[in-house]
């Protein structure tokens, strides 16, 4: 769906769960409902990753940076009206009691912007730690055949190499780098469109 009007293409998903469903499914459920998870495809907020230490099995340090901006806040303030829109559809009628989350009472910009930064999770769709990219681009860290710039013999085969978080879930076009990173290592020439 779109959060606004003029959009030239959508950028909100709706994941709806036949259950109550809160942190990740860890806070267990004491009644029977349904959870609408909406989602920011395009998220302009850029987080940062870097070495903690020299120790290569030492943990990253990991900035997400979440709702860093406004466009991102005012997407996400859209989203929660779209799943009350859609939660009070006549279809649900049967299904629907209260709303429990945000809850009746959160309506004010800065009411769900709170509510959103406490509450909202990731769906595990980081990209763009080590870039592809041209070779002038200094934040490229792989050339277009996943190679590692400044070392031989290393490439990078996974989501981290997307320049930028597609408009939907990252598994398809994983797969499909994966692919062509094999073909490339064993020296396959790829099939031309006609």
């Amino acid at each position: 769906m779109s959060s606004r009007e003029g959009l030239s293409r959508p950028d909100v998903q709706i994941h709806a769960v036949l259950a109550i469903m809160q942190d990740h499914g860890k806070v267990k459920a004491t009644e029977d409902g349904f959870t609408l998870h909406l989602c920011q495809l395009r998220p302009e907020s850029r987080g940062r990753i870097g070495l903690r230490s020299a120790d290569p099995f030492a943990d990253p340090v990991i900035a997400a940076n979440y709702l860093a901006t406004a466009e991102d806040r005012r997407v996400m303030r859209a989203c929660v009206g779209i799943g009350r829109d859609v939660a009070r559809q006549a279809a649900l009628d049967p299904y629907r009691a209260g709303e429990l989350s945000p809850g009746e009472d959160v309506r004010t910009d800065d009411e769900i912007d709170a509510w959103v930064r406490r509450t909202a999770e990731t769906i595990y769709h980081p990209v763009g730690t080590c870039k592809m990219g041209a070779a002038d681009d200094t934040m490229a860290v792989v050339d277009a055949t996943l190679a590692v710039r400044g070392l031989q013999g290393l490439r990078v085969v996974d989501a981290s190499v997307m320049p930028t978080l597609i408009g939907s879930n990252t598994n398809a076009p994983t797969i499909m780098i994966a692919e062509k990173a094999a073909d490339m290592i064993k020296g396959r020439q790829l099939a031309r469109a006609a």
